[in-house]
């Protein structure tokens, strides 16, 4: 084993949740390698969308909200270990539902932004690799606000999907 697999190794051991999967380190690696090329932080990452990303808040949930028309505003929700605001109550099995079927262990829904139809083909070892790096990375303490209803009035930057001929 390598220098760098054993701090993995150890970090990962050190985490204040744990996941079935996140004890592999090479599952981590293809987790942050899936979670980075499906562009992850745009959404859940604060400061992306207004074009000064917040590194340290690294997919702790966006500040900015999209709007869709007769739905309302929802904001890219906190990704990382963090138990009060996060994920960090969320058992594997809830991350990876959410990931591909769109479902909230609350039964909610998620907004239709959340590519979760496409996220449906992933592997079980892909899906279950991002669950391994969501739990690798360092949890932050950020609540996104929202979601808003159609008729609700949202309290932060909102991007409009506007249909054709809307003003």
């Amino acid at each position: 084993m390598n220098v760098k697999a054993i701090g993995t190794a150890i970090a990962l051991l050190c985490l204040p949740w744990t996941s079935s999967f996140a004890a592999d380190p090479d599952a981590v690696a293809r987790g942050k390698y899936l979670v980075t090329i499906a562009s992850c932080h745009d959404c859940h990452t604060p400061g992306f969308f207004l074009g000064k990303p917040d590194t340290a808040r690294y997919l702790g949930g966006s500040d900015v909200g999209f709007e869709l028309p007769g739905l309302g505003v929802f904001h890219g929700p906190n990704l990382t270990p963090d138990k009060e605001t996060g994920l960090g109550n969320w058992t594997d099995e809830q991350v990876i539902a959410a990931i591909q079927t769109g479902t909230r262990p609350d039964g909610r829904m998620l907004a239709p932004i959340m590519p979760y139809h496409a996220f449906a083909a992933l592997t079980k070892q892909d899906a279950e690799a991002i669950v391994a790096y969501l739990r690798s990375i360092p949890p932050v303490q950020h609540k996104v606000v929202g979601p808003f209803g159609p008729t609700e009035a949202p309290t932060s930057f909102v991007m409009k999907v506007v249909p054709p001929g809307a003003k």
